[in-house]
């Protein structure tokens, strides 16, 4: 079962459809729109979107504009994984100077070799998509990164968003992938690393104000209240009995 490949340009005038087959999508000149899903985003050089089978989407032409539009069938096996959700996508420059030779042979080459041009175009495509997948998999969980950015981190506010962003995961993922592996939530897992590092402060003899400060509190009586949840005794009596 073969692809279907071609080097086009878009009207400026914006259209809207979905089709029985996949779409992959390269800008190769010029600026093209695309809307999938009330997701907008303008796709040139280098920067592309997959586009599943039945998916509505709009697009359009910005001025003088060429894309490479591949049609994948939705029998293709190996490539189901690749169109499981839409989703836009930025090659790297490696795979750029390969579109941009891919798609200067398309200009005078027959359909059947087009469609060698685009197999190559959707292997290569596949790879490093696939490849960053597994990157966002494997680094998802990995205690390690979040707990030495926390520990650098710790004498102000560190929110859920610039962790998940350490792990390449959204927000909503995060925050699930954590709570799976460590039973407590991102917010909880800071403060508790808050008030391990005010112990080990106040052992050492820092007043309760300037520990409150190191530790990324608001102020000493929230540090107070919150290390006293956690201890049981307020940070003055633990430092007395330190």
């Amino acid at each position: 079962m073969q692809t279907d490949t071609s080097l086009i340009s878009l009207p400026e005038t914006a259209n809207q459809h979905d089709h029985r087959y996949h779409q992959l999508v390269f800008g190769f000149e010029g600026n093209t729109e695309f809307d999938i899903q009330g997701q907008g985003r303008k796709v040139s050089l280098g920067q592309g979107c997959l586009v599943p089978s039945t998916t509505g989407h709009a697009f359009c032409g910005v001025g003088n504009n060429r894309i490479v539009v591949i049609n994948v069938p939705e029998a293709l096996a190996e490539t189901q994984q690749l169109f499981d959700k839409a989703s836009y996508f930025t090659l790297d420059s490696q795979r750029t100077i390969l579109l941009q030779a891919v798609a200067q042979e398309m200009q005078q080459a027959h359909a059947m070799l087009q469609n060698v041009c685009g197999q190559m175009l959707l292997c290569a495509t596949h790879n490093l998509l696939s490849n960053r997948t597994h990157i966002r998999a494997t680094q998802a969980l990995n205690l390690d990164i979040i707990d030495q950015h926390i520990a650098l981190n710790l004498h102000r506010k560190i929110s859920v968003e610039e962790l998940a962003a350490l792990v390449f995961l959204s927000s909503s993922h995060f925050h699930h992938r954590f709570k799976q592996l460590t039973h407590v939530t991102p917010l909880h897992y800071i403060t508790t690393k808050r008030i391990e590092r005010a112990q080990a402060l106040l052992k050492e003899g820092m007043s309760v104000a300037n520990v409150a400060a190191a530790t990324g509190f608001p102020n000493q009586s929230a540090f107070t209240h919150t290390f006293k949840q956690h201890v049981g005794i307020t940070p003055a009596r633990y430092r007395l009995s330190a």
